[in-house]
């Protein structure tokens, strides 16, 4: 490995794991393959008719050994007419660095439409516990400081999310990292640490000869205490075939908002996802754009889902139709 590629691995390492994975779980595209819960806890039960598991694997850098990856497996389900709950397991690894953890979130939603049209008002919450860990037992180096043991120290934090869907379109607003409170293992002191990210998310449905449709959305992103922006454009097409598929393809593209040249990375996202019945598979390849990248090696993502207790079946049209909800004919 040559000297500037070994620089540009501690930037991009540095950036992933301070910038974009701040507190807990890293904001990557997963939202758009239907998952939109994993980022968003007022989609805790947004879906009328089933509950939602969902199972994803995110692998970057292929070529590289010891690559970052992170594994989630989410569900989440309305409960009466009202609210919905919803948890996420995940497990986030890189390198000799670890990071798992689970998160229970609770969501109220007040319908303020009639049956046959959705005008939603909807509020979550959610609390996460997080177990953080070095492996320092394969260390070789000799220091009296250094420990062959894996270090060990725990984080709690707290989401809070709010959305609204008046036919077809919707927006959410996240707060992330809201109370992060960080222990380690030398010291028994909780201690708090301001990393709160901010969400917006918004979006629109247009329908296509009863078949189609197209959304468009966008998703802007604001750190805090780094004052990092970042902005995610992107165009997603649905195909309706028959009342129990559907498939689509998106592509998504992230650009950083900020003057430092370190941060002004940018990646861009075609996104594949085909739904039959009751099940669903997407998969998500990510490739950076920016003069600080790897030559070689993008992000792979697979998802794959099943929905829950309900109805396998789709509207035969889509005026009025909301793929994150799939609301009753009745």
């Amino acid at each position: 490995m040559n000297i500037k590629y070994f620089l540009v691995s501690c930037i991009w390492f540095f950036y992933i794991n301070i910038g974009w994975s701040q507190g807990t779980l890293p904001v990557y595209s997963d939202y758009l393959s239907d998952n939109v819960f994993l980022i968003h806890p007022s989609a805790a039960g947004l879906n009328y008719e089933f509950a939602k598991l969902r199972l994803t694997h995110r692998q970057q850098w292929t070529d590289q050994q010891d690559a970052p990856y992170l594994q989630t497996l989410s569900y989440n389900q309305r409960l009466g007419l009202d609210a919905g709950i919803g948890g996420v397991f995940f497990n986030d690894k890189n390198g000799y660095h670890a990071q798992k953890g689970f998160q229970l979130a609770y969501a109220y939603h007040v319908n303020f439409g009639r049956d046959d049209a959705l005008n939603q008002l909807s509020f979550g919450l959610s609390g996460t516990f997080v177990q953080n860990s070095v492996d320092q037992r394969s260390f070789t180096r000799p220091d009296p400081v250094i420990a062959p043991v894996v270090e060990s120290d725990y984080y709690m934090n707290a989401d809070f999310s709010v959305a609204y869907f008046n036919l077809d379109a919707y927006v959410f607003l996240t707060i992330k990292n809201l109370v992060l409170n960080t222990k380690s293992a030398s010291d028994e002191r909780l201690s708090s640490v301001n990393l709160r990210r901010y969400l917006l998310n918004v979006g629109y449905f247009f329908g296509w000869e009863k078949r189609f449709q197209f959304e468009p959305s966008l998703m802007f992103q604001y750190v805090e205490q780094t004052q990092e922006k970042t902005l995610d454009i992107n165009a997603k097409i649905y195909g309706l075939f028959g009342t129990d598929k559907r498939a689509y393809v998106a592509l998504s593209y992230r650009q950083s908002l900020d003057d430092n040249p370190i941060q002004e990375l940018s990646q861009l996202s075609p996104i594949l996802g085909i739904e039959i019945g009751r099940y669903s598979f997407t998969y998500t390849y990510s490739q950076q754009l920016s003069d600080l990248s790897f030559n070689y090696g993008g992000f792979h993502q697979l998802t794959f889902g099943i929905n829950l207790f309900g109805k396998p079946r789709m509207r035969a049209y889509f005026p009025q139709y909301n793929p994150y909800m799939y609301r009753n004919d009745n």
